[in-house]
């Protein structure tokens, strides 16, 4: 959920604008694509706040995913998210989980889940599935929240080591989640939701659900 400061203004022609209805805290303006000479697939929007702040995302207004940038992901290119690992079986479902929801939000061609460490399958396997897909270029997206060791050392080892057996295959490693400002809405989403379910108001959500964590001590 957007915080309340924020006005988002939606630029694109035949804009469907269903997902932002549920948020009454939008103030949602749109231009025909004339105006801003954007194509029929994208939408631009902006998002600002009174703090001299923006967030500028292209989304697709044809089926829910992102528009196309220009030097963005193409259909030669294979995705890898790639989160720690975990013991926890349930854990590491989780990230596959995650991964649906990013292939089919994007229209990504190409999109496959890896862990770092302790579990399967891991960015070796993922690389090599990319390259068996088709993929020239393999984009390594860390699904971290902070650079660290894994970031600056591991993951770019691991890739390097994986890409060895592709030598026509060009690879990134890309930036963690950083100090994203739509981190701090994600973040007090979380909050009020457990807030509401020790108060009887919401049931648990997919993370607590049969955990039995999120109660009051």
């Amino acid at each position: 959920m957007i915080a309340s400061n924020w006005t988002v203004e939606a630029r694109a022609p035949n804009m469907s604008i269903r997902s932002l209805s549920t948020c009454p805290q939008f103030t949602a303006k749109s231009s025909s694509a004339s105006e801003i000479g954007t194509s029929s697939s994208c939408a631009v929007l902006n998002f600002s706040r009174s703090r001299n702040s923006s967030i500028r995302l292209c989304m697709g207004s044809g089926n829910g995913g992102f528009g196309q940038n220009p030097n963005g992901v193409g259909d030669r290119d294979g995705v890898i998210i790639v989160d720690h690992g975990s013991r926890r079986k349930e854990s590491n479902l989780m990230l596959n989980e995650f991964v649906s929801m990013f292939k089919e939000r994007t229209g990504y061609p190409i999109v496959e889940p890896a862990h770092m460490e302790l579990a399967e399958p891991s960015i070796h396997v993922a690389f090599n599935s990319c390259v068996q897909q088709g993929a020239n270029r393999v984009i390594v997206s860390p699904f971290f929240l902070l650079p660290g060791r894994h970031w600056n050392q591991d993951i770019p080892s691991l890739t390097a080591e994986a890409a060895k057996e592709h030598p026509g295959v060009s690879y990134i490693v890309t930036a963690p989640l950083g100090l994203h400002p739509l981190l701090v809405d994600v973040l007090n989403d979380r909050i009020n939701h457990c807030l509401s379910h020790i108060a009887g108001d919401a049931e648990e959500c997919s993370v607590c659900v049969g955990t039995n964590k999120c109660q009051l001590h």
